[in-house]
C-alpha cells in the first residue's frame, strides 16, 4: 500500500482546497520544491501533485513550480491537471514525470486516452473525480452523467497503470476516505485504484489495511499531513509493518 503526499499547485503555492472550490484555498507552503524535499525526506515513496489552475484553464499553468519539484527530489511523481493531449503528455514525461494524469480528457476524449497508454505503457494514470457517483469534469466545475464505475469499465483493456478516485465531497474536509464506494470501483475493473479524498487520521490508514480494502493500490493524504493530523512517520511504520506482516 502506497501513501501518496499531495502537493496542489495554485498561483505557484502549495494549497488545499475545500470541496474543490478554488476561492477555498489554505496556503501550507509558498516552495512546493521545499514542500517536497519535507516528503522525500520524511520515507515517502512517491508524490502527487496537481496543477489546480491547469485544470480549470486546460492547459498547464504551474510548469514552474512542478519542475522545480522535478529537480529537487529523486522519488517519482505523478501529474495531473491541464494535461489534454499528446504533446503535454510527451513533455512532461520528458521533464521526468513518471506518470501523467488524465481526467477531463478521459471523459472529453476517450481515445486519446487508449493512444497515450500504446505510446507511454505504463505512464499514463486516469483520474475519476467523483460528486453523488458522477463524473465531475473541469476542474469539478462540471458533472457529467457518467458513473465512475462506467468510466472506469472503458478503459479496462487499454493499458491505464492506476485510477485515482476522488469523492469530491469529502476532499479537504477531512470526513474520511469513501472507502466503500473506492473499493466497489476497485472490485468492477482490473486496472489498480488509489483512493482519494478525506483522508484525516491514522485510523484512516488502518482501515486502508483492513483485508477487505487489500486490493486498493494506495491512498492520498493532503491537509491531514499539512495540518498535523496525520504523523507521516507513524502512517509509514504502520504500513511498513503491515508489508513485513505479510511477506
Amino acid at each position: 500500500m502506497i501513501l501518496f503526499p499531495a502537493i496542489d499547485l495554485k498561483d505557484g503555492k502549495c494549497v488545499r482546497l475545500k470541496l474543490g472550490e478554488m476561492d477555498q484555498a489554505t496556503v501550507f507552503n509558498d516552495d512546493p520544491a521545499a514542500q517536497a524535499r519535507i516528503f522525500e525526506s520524511q520515507g515517502f515513496q512517491w508524490l502527487h501533485i496537481v496543477d489546480l489552475n491547469g485544470a480549470f484553464a486546460g492547459r498547464p499553468v504551474n510548469a514552474g513550480a512542478v519542475e522545480a519539484i522535478l529537480a529537487a527530489v529523486s522519488i517519482p511523481v505523478q501529474l495531473g491537471g491541464g494535461i489534454r493531449d499528446l504533446a503535454t503528455i510527451e513533455m512532461w514525461l520528458g521533464k521526468g514525470v513518471r506518470r501523467v494524469i488524465l481526467g477531463t480528457v478521459a471523459v472529453r476524449n476517450p481515445e486519446l486516452v487508449r493512444e497515450a497508454c500504446r505510446q507511454f505503457p505504463g505512464r499514463i494514470a486516469v483520474g475519476i473525480d467523483a460528486k453523488g457517483g458522477k463524473v465531475a469534469v473541469e476542474g469539478w466545475a462540471e458533472v457529467s452523467e457518467l458513473t465512475a464505475v462506467e468510466l472506469a469499465q472503458r478503459f479496462e483493456d487499454a493499458g491505464v497503470a492506476a485510477i485515482i478516485y476522488t469523492d469530491i465531497e469529502r476532499d479537504g474536509v477531512l470526513k474520511g476516505l469513501n472507502l466503500p464506494a473506492t473499493a466497489e470501483l476497485a472490485r468492477a475493473t482490473r486496472i489498480p485504484v488509489i483512493a482519494s479524498g478525506g483522508l484525516a487520521s491514522l485510523a484512516d490508514v488502518e482501515a486502508l489495511l483492513r483485508p477487505e480494502y487489500a486490493m486498493l493500490e494506495g491512498a492520498i493524504a493532503g491537509r491531514a499531513l499539512y495540518d498535523g493530523r496525520l504523523d507521516p512517520a507513524q502512517a509509514l511504520a504502520l504500513i511498513s509493518k503491515h508489508a513485513g506482516s505479510k511477506a
